[in-house]
This record gives structure tokens, sequence and C-alpha cells, in this order.
């Protein structure tokens, strides 16, 4: 497992789709958290918190996870190189968590430079450091969540075609319909408590829940449910595919 994901994270950093990628999200966040004017802006804002960064960072990786993730497979099979890693002495099981790692791990990186966000509020403050720690890593941890199940469902995207193109809709498809979509079809019910049983199908409640800093069981175990299901659709998929 770990030699593949060696050789994914090599993949990304020797060629520039890595750099474009994590400076594309650190580009998209700066530019609407500092730049853009509108809803996201934090001096428009009023407060010194991340509350914008956390709201916008689950809608740029529902795009920037499947652009990681759409070769993961596409490409080995569009090259015919996914034959020969079937048939190496390696587990399925391996071969799906080395290519998972590989993408998670290019993700983490692209979050890691946005700590310096955090600092940048503390100064922002009327009272410096005045804000409060446990959202803020809440917030980061319910990310890592979030990102984990994208990528999931990035590399089921990746097994359905050997079209890059066409396992990145797929992907973003998805990924909008876990976050979102449970939400806009929530709405359409005038039931309380069917909206509420709606809502927690999707992975936004949940996300929200963490964000606010306290964490319950209850959403960690949807976040690891649809991350395995994921990982087990990739699997069920790769084992059909002729060797």
């Amino acid at each position: 497992m770990f030699a593949i994901f060696k050789r994914e994270v090599q993949s990304f950093f020797t060629s520039p789709i890595g750099y474009l990628i994590v400076g594309l999200f650190l580009l998209l966040n700066g530019l609407f958290l500092w730049v853009f004017k509108g809803d996201y802006n934090i001096f428009e804002y009023g407060f010194a918190d991340l509350g914008n960064f956390f709201l916008l960072a689950p809608w740029i990786f529902i795009f920037l996870v499947p652009a990681i993730t759409m070769k993961s497979f596409s490409e080995e099979r569009k090259v015919g190189t996914l034959e020969l890693l079937l048939i190496k002495p390696i587990s399925l099981w391996k071969l799906v968590l080395g290519k998972f790692w590989g993408a998670f791990i290019l993700c983490v990186i692209a979050i890691i430079p946005t700590i310096i966000y955090v600092f940048s509020i503390s100064d922002l403050g009327i009272i410096e450091g005045n804000y409060d720690l446990g959202v803020v890593l809440g917030s980061y941890f319910g990310l890592l969540f979030l990102i984990a199940s994208y990528t999931t469902i990035g590399l089921f995207s990746s097994t359905l075609s050997d079209n890059q193109i066409v396992s990145f809709i797929i992907g973003v498809l998805i990924c909008f319909l876990i976050y979102n979509g449970f939400d806009a079809m929530a709405s359409v019910s005038k039931d309380g408590e069917t909206q509420r049983f709606i809502q927690n199908i999707g992975a936004r409640t949940h996300f929200d829940s963490i964000a606010r800093g306290i964490l319950y069981t209850s959403d960690l175990i949807y976040f690891i449910s649809i991350s395995l299901f994921f990982l087990y659709l990739t699997f069920v998929r790769l084992k059909q595919l002729p060797r």
C-alpha cells in the first residue's frame, strides 16, 4: 500500500498538477475571503472569525477533489497500466487505500497554509487573539472528514470511465448531491420532521455540527460510513473490470 501511496504523491509533485491544485485552492480562497466584495469577504463580514472560510472551502473542494482523483483509475485504464496493477501481488484493498491516501494527503497539504488565516483573524480582532479556538479546530477537523468523503467519491467516479473529464463531472455531481442536494430536497417538504430526516442524510448538516466545535459520535460515524461505503463501491467496481 505504501508503494502505491508514494507513487501517487510523487506523480502529483513531479508534474505541475499538484502545485496547480494547491495554488488554485489558496488563490480562490484568498480572492473570495480578502479581495472580492461579497458575502464571503471577511472585511465586509464585520466579525473577526473564520466562519466564511469554512463556508467557502467545502464548495471549492467539491470541484478540487474530483480534479485530483479523476486520473486515479481513469488514466490507469486509458494507458493500460491498471491491468498491470491488478495482476501484481497486491490486494485490491491496498491498491484502493494507497490511491485514497495519496489524494487525501495532497488535499491536507493544500489546507495547511490556511492556518495563517487564524493568525490574521487574531490580529484583526478588537481584542487580539479573541477567537474561539475550539470552533476553529472543530471546523478544520470537520473539513478533513468532508475531504475524506469527497476523496472516496472521486476515486469511485474515476473507476466508472477511462475518460478523466467524465470521471470529474460524475465526481462533482455526487459530491454536490452528498453535500447540498439533500438540503435542497428537504426544502420541498413542509413537515419539520421529514425535513430534518432528509437533511441528516446529507453531509452539510453533519459538517456544520462539527464546525460548531462540538464532536458528536453520530457526525463522525456519518463521515466514516460515507467514506467506507464509497471505498467499498470502488473495490467492487475494480473487481468487475476485466484483467
